[in-house]
């Protein structure tokens, strides 16, 4: 058993030698030395639900919100931004006031 520990011991010893001794690796650049240019920066586009419900009276007006409001109830289905947009024109529709999908998407309600 000790011998099988010492080895497993230098084996540790030399990845961790090899892995310290190498060079960083570095994008290689287009033919012609150009650079890269700036880096795209991902931004997220934000994601919308419709919230429904139902009651005994019948349905309530639907709600939009931001895809990450902590304010939905029951169960939303994801919508696009292009259906979001067009469903808070529809005077049924509302947009939650906490977490502004109107304001989101540039879309003035008044």
């Amino acid at each position: 058993m000790g011998t099988y520990l010492r080895l497993q011991r230098q084996a540790v010893q030399a990845a961790l030698a090899r892995a310290e001794a190498s060079p960083p690796r570095r994008p290689k650049l287009p033919k012609g030395g150009a650079s890269l240019g700036p880096v795209a920066q991902i931004v997220p586009r934000p994601q919308f639900v419709v919230q429904q419900k139902r009651t005994s009276r019948g349905p309530e007006p639907s709600i939009i919100h931001l895809g990450d409001c902590s304010m939905i109830e029951g169960r939303p289905h994801r919508i696009t931004e292009h259906d979001a947009r067009v469903s808070l024109t529809d005077p049924t529709i509302e947009a939650r006031a906490f977490c502004r999908p109107d304001t989101e998407l540039g879309v003035d309600l008044d």
